[in-house]
């Protein structure tokens, strides 16, 4: 009797242990590790995807209608610089700073497409602008 015990006992231990996984769970240690890369690698990526979409300027996520563009940038410091804007039919120069951002002068002739592509001429006509309004 104590020998079907045995066999019995040693079967129920058989089919218990059948009846776990056959693979076992991985090393704490080794879990941690790949949770982080890939939290990481998440991270990195969402990072890189929100460079790229700055970078490409696209005007339905930054809300640009197309009534207003920036056709000339002209750098004077570190973060200072000179702006040549088009709005509807107006070109004005605005001065942007890291506080402030100000009206320099409205255009009263537009610039051509092809004056504002060249940059030499762009910064002779900021030149006589400046020079202009500051004589006022």
């Amino acid at each position: 009797m104590s020998l079907l015990r045995t066999i019995g006992y040693t079967g129920s231990v058989a089919l218990a242990t059948t009846s776990m996984p056959v693979l076992a769970a991985p090393p704490a240690d080794m879990n941690i590790a790949t949770t982080l890369a890939a939290l990481t690698l998440v991270v990195i990526l969402i990072l890189f995807l929100a460079w790229l979409l700055k970078r490409m300027k696209l005007p339905g996520i930054q809300g640009s209608d197309g009534n207003m563009k920036i056709l000339r940038q002209l750098p004077v410091g570190q973060r200072e610089r000179i702006v040549l804007l088009q709005v509807g039919e107006e070109q004005m120069l605005v001065g942007i700073t890291q506080q402030n951002i100000s009206l320099l002068s409205k255009l009263e002739q537009p610039l051509s497409m092809n004056e504002v592509q060249s940059g030499s001429e762009f910064a002779g006509h900021l030149t006589k602008l400046l020079k202009k309004n500051v004589k006022k």
